[in-house]
């Protein structure tokens, strides 16, 4: 490890098994800089220059980028009425891929989901985690976060996940499961949202990775 250089925690997961929280929390606990929806807004505002070249595109897209509207569909973020004309799903990810590499090159950072872990690969300063959990569990959350139904809960982790792992197996060509490609994986049902962060720390500190002072 070379500490003079930015650590980078990259976390993918599966929806409803608390990756957000559990990285915004290590992100405070370390002082280092969170990134998930920020990766979204800095796409956004350098894909907007685009959006004369876009119209004449008929293009629906999937994915996060898709999601990404349908969950803030309410939101009186400027940056939402701005963006008229979605990007190709190819387009968004090469934005992405240069704002995620940017930022780790820049500062310590936690950076959720959209490949973060097969984009860094080849940081050396940097730990995936994969968070999972049993569909109960996942469904309990959802349903408390959006207050919504079991039914419309099981539907929404059905499609997120099935999005999360077609777009993992064409941008990153592998399995989302495929637990090799993860430092850690943690089953946050078992052990709970906050323990799964402390055994993150846990991880990082006995690995010699990085030393957390409180």
């Amino acid at each position: 490890m070379d500490r003079s250089k930015p650590f980078v925690i990259t976390i993918s997961r599966q929806f409803g098994s608390g990756g957000s929280y559990v990285g915004k929390k290590l992100a405070s606990k370390l002082n280092f800089y969170y990134a998930d929806r920020e990766i979204l807004g800095k796409a956004a505002q350098t894909l907007s220059v685009l959006e004369k070249d876009l119209e004449q595109q008929d293009e629906k897209l999937q994915s996060f980028w898709e999601t990404y509207f349908q969950i803030h569909a309410n939101s009186t973020d400027a940056l939402l009425n701005t963006v008229l004309i979605k990007p190709s799903n190819a387009e968004l990810f090469k934005t992405e891929v240069e704002i995620i590499r940017r930022i780790a090159e820049e500062q310590s950072a936690v950076i959720i989901g959209r490949c973060g872990f097969q984009i860094l690969r080849e940081q050396i300063n940097r730990v995936s985690l994969f968070l999972h959990a049993d569909i109960a569990f996942r469904s309990n959350r959802i349903q408390q976060l959006f207050q919504i139904s079991e039914k419309e809960a099981l539907k929404m982790i059905t499609r997120i996940d099935k999005e999360r792992a077609q777009f993992i197996e064409e941008y990153a060509g592998m399995k989302w499961s495929d637990s090799r490609q993860f430092d850690l994986c943690i089953d946050t049902g078992k052990i709970g949202i906050e323990a799964s962060v402390d055994l993150i720390i846990h991880y990082l500190e006995s690995t010699r990775q990085f030393v957390v002072i409180t």
